[in-house]
């Protein structure tokens, strides 16, 4: 009996612990549900004229329906939330229609009959005459293309909602509005054609400026700028951004990691290194941790920034996580430039120059060459007392000893070695290094700071007599 009960008891107590573990399974992810949170996202923010709900919950939500998303379920999006009679619908269609999904493709009774199972959900479903939701799925649609790499479509599809878009001034659409944009300039740069949309892009931001529409200003000011640095306008770029109209604070805060970004290309390349370290690393820390292809690229161009400036960045950035793989050619870079050897650094030049070509650093990069000169120098000058330019030509690998003597003479000048260039003997020698306490100069030092200087009232009255109580001082 008292056996019985306590396996009575080990049930009962075994039993919640089962009972939790179903209870915390998640809930499988429901393209259809997502997709009627959306739309009933979009029509409550008509209503209430609220835009904040359109930046952050709507793109939120149009992450997860993206990564679920298929052909079917994108028609009968558009057949459940499009008008059947409308231009949009049939022009959607017809783009999805040609890709090659063999996931079946749902028809007008099948949409219906979602339709109506998500009504008893209590969710905003049916046709809907809002042009928030007519341009939401030219942005799925648009989505979807880039996602299938199919670029030339995506191209269409962008261009006929930018034309849709011009037609509205509501400032509902502005999230959806931005992110059109930005789209349509991707398509456009797969394409190889990213300069047929400058223009575009300007006058889409004039006009953002002109409506007070701050996500759009952050956004197409971003594209115009890559679309500049696409074809190295630097200096196109920084008059640009110089005259753009910029908030004090940013609504959207991965425009503003992007800007950061950007102004610091622009300051690497005008050889201002200072500033351009200082915005990279505001740009990398501000990123977030999921943007990490974002914040490689940052890591990139600050690496290179701070070898100009003649810093050397710790092993431990190499070895971050997510990091080791792409920054392996600029780690071997650094060793270069580190040890100095001119020889090593043209050989990691051309073994990743196809690497650095891709990341847009080949003008950087060259730039390095007089840094890894003058570290090699600078280590010369500290073994060798005396040595001739031909050794030192052979040291650096440079072409020939005129070349060491410019190099020398340049690096003296601008106080990189202290050294004397004996141009007629044909060699470099080192300064000796005096010691300075044996000389009197500590002594004059320690005179002069012990002597108390003259008064003012004192050199104008001549020399006191006795002890002078005005002026505080002795005869």
């Amino acid at each position: 009996m008292v056996q019985e009960q306590a396996a009575a008891a080990g049930a009962n107590d075994a039993a919640p612990p089962a009972k939790d573990a179903e209870q915390q399974q998640p809930k499988p992810f429901s393209v259809k549900e997502g997709m009627q949170g959306i739309i009933t996202l979009l029509e409550k923010a008509v209503k209430t004229k609220e835009t904040r709900l359109l930046m952050g919950r709507l793109m939120r939500q149009t992450a997860m329906v993206r990564k679920h998303m298929t052909a079917s379920d994108l028609v009968a999006f558009i057949n459940t939330y499009l008008p059947k009679d409308s231009n949009s619908a049939g022009f959607l269609k017809g783009y999805v229609m040609q890709d090659g999904d063999t996931a079946p493709m749902e028809d007008d009774a099948t949409a219906a009959g979602d339709a109506g199972d998500g009504a008893d959900a209590g969710s905003a479903l049916g046709p809907s005459q809002l042009p928030e939701v007519e341009l939401y799925m030219y942005l799925l649609l648009l989505v979807n293309l880039l996602d299938r790499k199919q670029f030339a479509q995506a191209r269409e599809v962008a261009d006929t909602a930018v034309g849709l878009l011009q037609q509205h001034n509501r400032r509902t659409l502005d999230a959806i509005g931005a992110r059109i944009y930005f789209y349509y300039s991707w398509a456009y740069e797969c394409t190889g054609a990213l300069a047929d949309v400058r223009s575009t892009l300007m006058a889409a931001h004039c006009t953002a400026g002109l409506r007070h529409d701050a996500v759009g200003q952050e956004t197409l000011l971003n594209l115009l700028l890559r679309n500049y640095l696409a074809y190295n306008l630097y200096d196109q770029a920084e008059k640009f951004r110089s005259k753009a109209q910029k908030a004090d604070t940013w609504r959207v805060p991965g425009q503003y990691c992007r800007y950061l970004y950007y102004l610091g290309t622009i300051r690497a390349i005008q050889l201002e290194y200072t500033e351009a370290k200082e915005v990279l690393q505001q740009a990398s820390r501000k990123a977030p941790t999921c943007a990490h292809g974002f914040r490689v690229a940052c890591n990139k161009w600050l690496i290179l920034v701070r070898l100009l400036l003649g810093e050397v960045p710790e092993r431990v950035e190499f070895s971050a996580p997510g990091m080791r793989t792409p920054l392996a050619p600029y780690f071997e870079l650094t060793c270069a430039v580190r040890s100095g050897d001119l020889a090593q650094f043209r050989v990691v030049s051309e073994k990743f120059a196809a690497a650095f070509r891709a990341d847009r650093t080949t003008n950087l990069i060259t730039r390095l060459q007089y840094n890894v000169i003058r570290t090699g120098l600078r280590r010369i000058n500290l073994a060798y007392s005396r040595i001739s330019l031909k050794d030192v030509a052979e040291k650096l690998a440079l072409p020939s000893a005129v070349d060491a003597e410019y190099i020398c003479a340049k690096a003296i000048r601008d106080g990189g070695i202290d050294a004397v260039l004996d141009h007629a003997g044909g060699f470099l020698a080192t300064r000796e290094l005096t010691d300075l306490y044996s000389t009197n100069e500590p002594q004059v030092g320690c005179t002069v700071r012990s002597v108390k200087p003259q008064s003012p009232l004192q050199s104008a009255a001549g020399p006191c007599k006795g002890v002078c109580s005005r002026h505080g001082c002795y005869t």
